[in-house]
């Protein structure tokens, strides 16, 4: 059954601190890609504007399925410098966050998700498996809210994914 939510996309004007949280998120996917895992990268912000942490997909390499960038990036902060230091934090994605991302991100208590790419031009381009929810769709009604801004510079994440297929197909 296609998917019957409208889900428009919100592209705010983001600083320039915001646009370095983003190209560090997606260098990190490019990193991810090198590796030889899924090309998604992510950077946690915290409330107060701070870079805690660059983490890339590390799903193949860990062996671990939900090793997703996000994750990731919540559990290593989480593990260094508590699960406060999440609360109130903004996540910057090269990819739109997954269901689980985002249920994951929630329940840590970030307060906002800023992605690169959108989940329809990712499964368009990757095809593949594809669980075809968006973020937004995910925590809509949740309470607290949690803000969902998107695509932020898609073009230069999306060149990523771009690369991982082109590297399929070689």
């Amino acid at each position: 059954m296609p998917n019957t939510y409208a889900i428009q996309d919100n592209t705010p004007d983001l600083g320039p601190d915001e646009l370095a949280a983003m190209r560090l998120a997606i260098a990190a996917s490019r990193e991810a890609l090198d590796a030889g895992d899924g090309p998604y990268g992510a950077t946690l912000v915290s409330a107060a504007g701070e870079i805690l942490q660059v983490a890339r997909n590390t799903k193949v390499t860990s062996g671990d399925s939900s090793a997703h960038a996000e994750m990731v990036a919540v559990r290593e902060v989480a593990a260094r410098l508590g699960a406060d230091a999440v609360k109130g934090s903004t996540v910057f994605a090269s990819g739109e966050p997954c269901a689980m991302c985002a249920g994951a991100m929630f329940w840590a208590g970030v307060k906002r998700v800023v992605y690169g790419a959108t989940n329809p031009q990712i499964a368009a381009l990757l095809g593949g498996q594809s669980l075809p929810i968006r973020c937004a769709e995910v925590v809509a009604g949740a309470s607290p809210a949690m803000q969902v801004d998107g695509p932020v510079l898609g073009d230069e994440a999306m060149a990523v994914f771009q690369d991982a297929v082109a590297r399929r197909t070689r």
